[in-house]
């Protein structure tokens, strides 16, 4: 398991990651999303140990992974700016990861490189930018390590080898109970993979939940009633938007999907439509909340 408690990271004057605080069990892939500059990167080389917190604290079932060989040699990450050593191939890189971690499977390595096509032995710099990033992610994946982390994992992928991976990984968490955090920032990217999201925005944590408990507590609102009325006809009812055209009004509201049509059924609407939202909308519509929004359509959204 993994977990932060007040987890605080800052450069010069700069705090990228404020007090975060969040729990992401074992055999589960957490998808974590944000606004640019919000602390995603941050966040994964201080679970990975490449960072040491400034306030707080990180561990990974119970051990601090900073400066400590015994638990990151069960961690594979895979970040946003690649690296690889002067001159290597996918083969020098293999055998590189053989000394660090013990359970890295040669076949399977294999398996993946003729899968995505690659050279084993033509050296990585004369890759394209996906075809690195095709390297590093099969590289992690074959340590067989029981934390995956992934920064920006599919940027640079076709819509084959992002379903291609995304399946990998789906794999190794069901049949492994591997755990795996997925940062990116898009949001369709992650809502067939993950179980749980997290909301970064400014350093700090605004949201985690289960995917599906999230978007069965968000949900559209549409009424139209026969009557003049304004929003205080609503009482302590807890919505984020209200917005009337005519007779028919939106909103988007944050609860019981059950107990909120119990209670317009009890102001005889005409019209009561329940909607359900994307999470892209939910995302959005949280976002909002923060005072962070363009103008761009909520239904194609995407950083």
């Amino acid at each position: 398991m993994i977990k932060t408690e007040g987890l605080t990271k800052v450069f010069d004057t700069y705090t990228a990651l404020d007090n975060v605080s969040c729990t992401i069990p074992n055999g589960c892939i957490c998808g974590i999303v944000g606004s640019n500059g919000a602390g995603k990167s941050t966040l994964l080389r201080l679970i990975t140990g490449i960072y040491k917190p400034d306030k707080g604290s990180v561990s990974i079932d119970d051990l601090v992974p900073f400066d400590n060989p015994d638990i990151k040699c069960n961690i594979a990450y895979v970040p946003d700016d690649l690296y690889f050593t002067p001159g290597a191939t996918i083969k020098k890189m293999s055998t590189l990861y053989k000394s660090v971690y013990k359970n890295f499977d040669d076949a399977r390595c294999k398996e993946l490189v003729e899968a995505f096509k690659l050279d084993m032995n033509r050296p990585i710099t004369t890759f394209s930018k996906g075809m690195k990033r095709q390297a590093a992610t099969l590289l992690a994946l074959s340590t067989k390590a029981e934390y995956l982390l992934f920064d920006e994992t599919f940027d640079g992928f076709d819509p084959i080898v992002r379903n291609y991976v995304k399946s990998i990984i789906c794999e190794d968490v069901m049949e492994r109970k591997s755990t795996a955090i997925i940062t990116s920032h898009s949001l369709r990217e992650l809502e067939d993979i993950c179980d749980k999201l997290a909301l970064l925005h400014k350093g700090g944590l605004i949201l985690q939940n289960d995917v599906e408990n999230l978007k069965t507590s968000h949900f559209k609102a549409q009424l139209a009633f026969t009557f003049d009325y304004d929003e205080s006809l609503f009482g302590d009812l807890e919505y984020k938007r209200f917005t009337k055209c005519g007779s028919v009004c939106s909103m988007i509201i944050k609860g019981n999907e059950e107990e909120t049509k119990n209670f317009f059924n009890k102001l005889n609407p005409v019209i009561c439509d329940i909607l359900p939202l994307t999470l892209e909308e939910i995302f959005a519509y949280e976002m909002e909340t923060l005072e962070y929004s363009f103008d761009i359509s909520l239904t194609g959204m995407e950083d």
